[in-house]
């Protein structure tokens, strides 16, 4: 799970004024990342968080991205805050990463997507899983996805941006306090197109699911 620390000064000497000496205290480079992430333009959510809503995934990833893809999205209760995801100590997957990635958590309380489409290249071929294409959408209820690319035609309503993400109620999830993020009534997005590092669902159905190998992705 994503931690952060607030910057920490060290204690000032007094000058013989009795002024104290200024001295440079240290902001950790997760915090200063996760306040400059601003909210994308809205995400297929597909992750659950935390019964206390914080921050992104509870299991270390894995580190490979995968693709997720639709030709529509309709979700009810909708945010978006950025964080951290965590890898293994030592992953093979880290590059030179750390370990860790910067992310925007989208959550959606209710969601229906239509023709859904998921690939993950494994060495050459990918892995692929397609699912609500022969006339009954894809539901989930309390999803999230942690991306770090979103493309797509969106619409909110009654948005609010630049809220404090430990404030957030519209999902039911919260982020730290004084991260920058978004939320809205409903989110519809068209022509989804998602680069993601962590999906989990509370409930997800998947009509027509069919799982295959494949020379292409989504």
């Amino acid at each position: 799970m994503a931690t952060s620390e607030d910057a920490a000064p060290a204690a000032g000497d007094t000058t013989g004024t009795g002024t104290p000496a200024r001295r440079g205290g240290r902001v950790r480079l997760k915090r200063t990342a996760l306040m400059a992430v601003p909210a994308a333009v809205a995400g297929a959510a597909l992750m659950a968080l935390t019964a206390q809503g914080v921050l992104a995934a509870q299991f270390a990833i894995s580190g490979m991205p995968f693709t997720v893809t639709a030709d529509s999205l309709d979700g009810v209760g909708f945010e978006q805050f950025g964080s951290l995801d965590h890898m293994i100590e030592n992953s093979p997957n880290s590059g030179d990463t750390g370990g860790q990635v910067l992310v925007a958590v989208s959550a959606i309380k209710e969601a229906s997507l239509t023709r859904l489409c998921q690939s993950v290249e494994l060495g050459g071929i990918n892995l692929l899983i397609k699912a609500g294409d022969a006339g009954t959408p894809v539901t989930a209820t309390d999803l999230t996805t942690d991306s770090d690319l979103l493309t797509g035609d969106a619409e909110f309503r009654n948005i609010e941006i630049g809220g404090d993400a430990s404030t957030f109620t519209k999902a039911g999830v919260r982020g730290l306090p004084g991260v920058f993020g978004q939320q809205a009534d409903t989110v519809r997005i068209r022509n989804l197109r998602q680069h993601n590092y962590a999906t989990t669902a509370g409930a997800f159905k998947l009509p027509n699911l069919r799982l295959s190998f494949s020379s292409e992705g989504c």
